[in-house]
């Protein structure tokens, strides 16, 4: 039965479904919305509160579905809103909630509002929903700004006006088909509430918003002075022109009220690259959004000391909002944490998919494991992205005339971009797709891939699957997980032990040797076998303690 606490987000472990990846119910090699449901059961299985679905809606697809042309329907590669419909429906029946993605920084340039907008000319009310200037030079041949596109060159765009003359140029912190909104513009916020509305209204229980940091502008335009900028990259920016800015919070005490007007309320989880933990509270304090990722853990590289400072400081700043964590590992724009972990040389950063690095994918999917019952283990809500019960990896060998992430040709085919990260996941250990669905995948997945399916994995003792389902299910069964207070327990160099009240501990061995367990009644789950009653290097450990003080 579907959680019906107006606060179940505190506490929540939500499975993105990456929908061009997960399972293809026609055939055409794109995953849709007729493969989630046929995956539905899995994922009530699996053991997850909720699945997160990546943007359906009908978009031109330069961006992987991230640039929209139409808030209210279902991009028809994908389905029909009718089929999105019965998803909704057949999840809740099944325990399941469901959060959609929110693009609201940017538009497709095919959308309604942009074709207007360069039909409309110079100066027009159109226009005022983007960010249209004119450019500078003698016959505003050069950019407004010096800003930056995240995925390569200028964040600006010449178009050409009704009459066939060079004219206005417009913003796009991304792709050039993915114009930004002007979000001083009432109407922009006025049509975002409304789009809310239509999604909650057919039983939506949230939102992931992307690029959360990113909607409000310095309308003054000033240059920036840099010669690259990223989106996951996390300098100071204080005062940045258009990352991060303090009025941004305004749009979402707005988004708030309207989520909370919801019987049970609706709730919201930000994607906001910020440069502190401190700065990540903003976004959920009280009245704003009710919870952000925690990039800081997944920049953390796989050493006890930057993870426990992480936690620490996590804990510490969401504290004075009184906001849980949401910790994450993976997702699809970052590279698999299996891969970042295999690393031998382990270094801060979730690495975009760039670098020459000496792995081991062996040693990878172990800390992987590890990482896993860490995660899972915190106070707060966690996010498992597709595939990662499967401890698949990043797949760095695509062919070149694959590649469809616009940084692939935004940067002139010198960054690979995304891609890696996005290959359909495996559901069985043969066929065309290994049962991802009837027809050839969009990115082919590497052979070694069918032992690591589900149905390799399934019922199989010590197995990856395994372990989530068995982590899944016992974070469910114990008072002592979800939301709540932790304690760290002294322990040796390179091992993070923490407990949890009533009666739980859990042990990270990140050292150099295999380390004692703290006194306790029952393993109740570890991510590696025992060696001696000691727990290896780079495993992690659930034990029962009994009743713990309180």
């Amino acid at each position: 039965m579907t959680d019906t606490r107006r606060d179940w987000w505190r506490d929540a472990v939500i499975y993105q479904v990456y929908i061009r990846s997960f399972a293809d119910g026609d055939g055409d090699g794109l995953g849709d919305v007729e493969g989630i449901r046929s995956r539905l059961p899995y994922l009530r299985d699996l053991g997850v509160d909720a699945i997160w679905i990546n943007p359906w809606y009908p978009s031109p697809m330069a961006d992987a579905g991230y640039d929209v042309a139409d808030y209210r329907d279902v991009e028809p590669v994908f389905g029909t809103l009718e089929q999105a419909e019965r998803l909704l429906r057949e999840a809740h029946e099944l325990g399941l909630k469901v959060f959609l993605d929110i693009v609201p920084n940017h538009t497709s340039d095919e959308h309604p509002w942009f074709q207007e907008a360069l039909s409309a000319g110079p100066g027009s009310d159109a226009r005022g929903r983007y960010h249209f200037r004119a450019g500078r030079g003698e016959a505003g041949e050069q950019p407004p700004t010096d800003w930056r596109s995240t995925f390569g060159g200028s964040a600006w765009t010449r178009v050409t006006e009704p009459d066939g003359s060079p004219g206005e140029w417009y913003l796009h912190l991304f792709d050039v088909k993915q114009p930004d909104l002007n979000w001083t513009r009432k109407d922009v916020r006025d049509e975002f509430l409304d789009v809310l509305r239509f999604w909650f209204d057919r039983g939506v229980d949230g939102f992931r918003i992307d690029v959360a940091h990113s909607l409000t502008k310095d309308m003054g335009y000033p240059d920036l002075g840099l010669e690259e900028e990223g989106v996951l990259d996390s300098p100071d920016r204080s005062n940045h022109a258009h990352w991060d800015r303090d009025d941004v919070f305004h749009i979402y005490e707005e988004w708030r009220e309207l989520a909370d007007s919801y019987d049970p309320a609706r709730a919201f989880v930000a994607e906001a690259w910020v440069y502190s933990s401190e700065r990540l509270a903003h976004y959920v304090a009280p009245g704003v959004l009710h919870t952000a990722f925690n990039f800081d853990f997944v920049r953390a590289p796989w050493s006890a000391g930057p993870l426990r400072e992480v936690i620490d400081t996590t804990m510490a700043s969401h504290a004075t909002v009184g906001a849980p964590a949401t910790w994450v590992l993976s997702n699809h724009d970052i590279t698999r944490h299996v891969t970042r972990y295999a690393r031998l040389e382990q270094v801060a950063g979730a690495d975009i998919h760039t670098g020459d690095w000496e792995v081991d994918v062996e040693l990878g999917r172990r800390r992987g494991r590890a990482a896993a019952l860490l995660m899972l283990a915190l106070p707060g809500g966690a996010y498992v992205y597709q595939g990662d019960e499967l401890a698949l990896e990043e797949v760095t060998d695509l062919p070149d005339e694959v590649l469809q992430d616009p940084v692939w040709e935004r940067s002139g085919h010198t960054l690979r971009g995304r891609d890696g990260c996005r290959v359909p996941i495996p559901w069985t250990g043969s066929g065309p797709s290994l049962g991802f669905g009837d027809g050839v995948p969009w990115l082919p997945q590497p052979h070694h891939w069918a032992e690591l399916s589900v149905a390799a994995q399934e019922g199989v003792e010590g197995s990856t699957l395994e372990l989530y389902r068995t982590a899944l299910r016992l974070r469910r069964e114990l008072d002592a997980l979800g939301d709540g207070p932790m304690h760290w327990i002294d322990s040796a160099a390179g091992v993070l032990a923490f407990r949890r009240d009533p009666g739980f501990v859990c042990v990270v061995n990140i050292g150099g040797a295999p380390a004692e367990l703290p006194p306790h009644e029952e393993l109740l789950v570890s991510s590696a076998p025992l060696e001696g009653g000691r727990l290896p290097v780079d495993a992690a450990a659930w034990l029962s303690t009994g009743p713990g003080p309180e």
